[in-house]
This record gives structure tokens, sequence and C-alpha cells, in this order.
């Protein structure tokens, strides 16, 4: 019997091994390409869709940065208004032991959520949320590199139910030293 059968059998064997482990740092690369492709500066409007405050118009100024470190990851912070009131917004997203984790505002444990999973494909992230008993997820879309659509629903019965979007647009970084020289 020859070897050579064996051998060609031996060597697919061990690069569908390297290709099966290589392929959690694969996806933790296009997760942190994701995540530095909707770093900066985004400006927009939502609405509160449904609940108690349906109807209700916001307006938003988010400034988002990859988290430290090699995991992939987001945090966001900003402030969203409602008339003459603001409201300081911010979030952290980040890959932890396989998954993501992170909060809004403070988390559960505060006025805030959890985000306790998570996936990213194809310039959309999919992050599942909870406080107490409510369940949801918020589903962040880019549209191009100039826009991305957020939709944060709750899980009512069975049913996933929109409560608030917001379409935010790409706002132009302005480079302080540049006008600063402008000006003197």
């Amino acid at each position: 019997m020859s070897l050579r059968p064996l051998f060609a059998l031996g060597s697919l064997a061990a690069a569908s091994i390297a290709l099966v482990s290589a392929q959690p740092a694969l996806a933790a690369q296009k997760d942190k390409i994701f995540f530095h492709s909707v770093a900066g500066l985004w400006s927009g409007p939502g609405e509160i869709v449904a609940g108690k405050y349906k109807g209700t118009k916001f307006n938003c100024n988010l400034t988002g940065e990859p988290v430290e470190g090699s995991d992939p990851g987001i945090k966001l912070g900003g402030t969203c208004r409602v008339g003459v009131f603001s409201q300081p917004m911010n979030a952290v997203i980040a890959l932890k032991s396989g998954t993501y984790k992170g909060q809004f505002l403070d988390g559960a444990q505060g006025k805030g959520l959890d985000i306790i999973s998570g996936q990213v494909n194809d310039g959309r992230a999919v992050m599942a949320i909870n406080r107490s008993k409510l369940n949801g997820a918020m589903v962040a879309s880019l549209e191009g590199e100039k826009a991305m659509n957020i939709t944060i629903s709750v899980k009512v019965d069975d049913q996933m139910v929109p409560v608030i979007g917001l379409h935010l647009d790409r706002q132009p970084q302005i480079d302080h030293e540049m006008v600063g020289s402008i000006t003197k």
C-alpha cells in the first residue's frame, strides 16, 4: 500500500483543523473592521415608535471609537435631545470570552440595559439586550460609509416589537488645529 493517499488525507485533515481553528480569529478581525468603520461622529433624528412615549421625536449627536485592546468593540458617547431637554447617552460593546457584552447607560443594575450577546455580519451588528424581565435586540445597520440605522426592539409575547428607530449620518471630522491656525 502506498503512503501517498494516507499522507494526502493527513494533510487534508491538518488543513481542515487549521481552517476551523482560524475561523474565530477571522471572525473577530471582520468584527473589528466593522467597529472601526462605525467610529467617528454621527448625528441624526430618532423616534419612539411604540409604548407610553410613542411619537416622541429626538435628535442625537454621538461619537464612536473602538474599544482599547485587541478585541473588537466600540464605545459610544454623546447626547440625545428632546426639545430643550438633553440626555447623556453612552454605550460600550466588546467581545469578551467569545460573545459580545456591554451596557447602555449604567446597565440593567441602574437605569440602562445590558448587552448579553451579539454578532456582526455584512455591515450589521445585532445585539441582545436585557433589563430585568425585558428582553430585546438592538440592530445597527450601515448604509454605505455615511449613514447608519439603529432599531431597538423588545420581545412582547413571541414577537419582537420595534420601539425606537434612529437614523444617523456621519459628520465630518473637524481638525481643530487647522481651524485654530485659520483664526489666528
